[in-house]
């Protein structure tokens, strides 16, 4: 090989390792320096999934929600799950902050939808009239827009305070249903269109005010399109048995929805 080629292809190589470097390829991202601390309500605790933790009580959280799952594949150097079914804004501040450090370098949380009376919207749909269940989505979307924010930038506030250095991810709520899908009885379209326009406003402002505290907010509405209500191969409970599981992922939305969606950005 003539001194002229050798040349050639030393810049070659070295361009290209300048390349992989910069584009952070040289050496693979791992999370198993990460001090991980899952916060939230019923969707992060894991609800629906299953497989309860028998010293989680009330707070159901679950072996295959997305926080243990990811923990289990990325083996952080800490991992704290203190995420609760009926978690608020407000109690996720009062009751779960106390697992973040300086030292916390991840964060995880869902909230909001108990604010807004989640659980209440959905019965109301589920057993009163059509008239009764769009007004109560109404005044959700109200409060979603008026109070909500305000009690966001508070629990964010207090995540950032707390653990200063950590990068947190807010996770959003799925859209509920297919819309002229595969359900022949149960809510009307009407409903149905209304509950997934007020998923699709929570998010939002979810989404919005996590930007302001500089948080990253993922969004799970992609991952289960084509598994909402009425889809035929749904990733969420209907109304079910036990009640509480209803309108909450299966173990397969916690696995193939939330699992990818935190794991894409954390």
């Amino acid at each position: 090989m003539s001194a002229s080629v050798r040349s050639l292809w030393a810049s070659v190589l070295t361009l290209t390792m300048g390349a992989a470097a910069v584009l952070g390829l040289a050496q693979p991202a791992s999370a198993a320096g990460d001090a991980y601390v899952a916060l939230g309500d019923s969707y992060s605790s894991g609800v629906g999934a299953g497989s309860y933790t028998s010293d989680s009580g009330d707070c159901k959280r679950s072996t295959k929600a997305y926080p243990s799952l990811w923990a289990a594949a990325n083996a952080p150097s800490s991992f704290k799950f203190v995420a609760c079914s009926g978690a608020t804004t407000a109690s996720v501040s009062s009751g779960q902050l106390g697992a973040l450090a300086s030292s916390t370098t991840l964060v995880s949380v869902t909230a909001g939808g108990n604010d807004v009376g989640f659980a209440d919207v959905m019965q109301t749909c589920v057993l009163q009239s059509q008239a009764n269940c769009v007004s109560r989505v109404d005044t959700a979307v109200s409060q979603m827009q008026s109070s909500l924010p305000g009690k966001l930038d508070s629990l964010y506030g207090n995540i950032r305070a707390r653990a200063p250095q950590a990068r947190v991810v807010v996770l959003g709520y799925p859209r509920f249903y297919r819309l002229s899908g595969s359900c022949i009885a149960g809510l009307t379209e009407t409903e149905r269109s209304a509950i997934n326009n007020a998923s699709d406003v929570l998010n939002g402002v979810m989404a919005k005010q996590a930007a302001n505290a500089g948080f990253t907010f993922s969004s799970v509405v992609d991952e289960f399109t084509g598994h909402e209500l009425c889809s035929g191969d749904a990733w969420l409970h209907s109304v079910s048995v036990p009640i509480i599981n209803s309108y909450h992922p299966k173990a397969v939305g916690q696995s193939g929805g939330y699992l990818p969606a935190f794991r894409s950005v954390a």
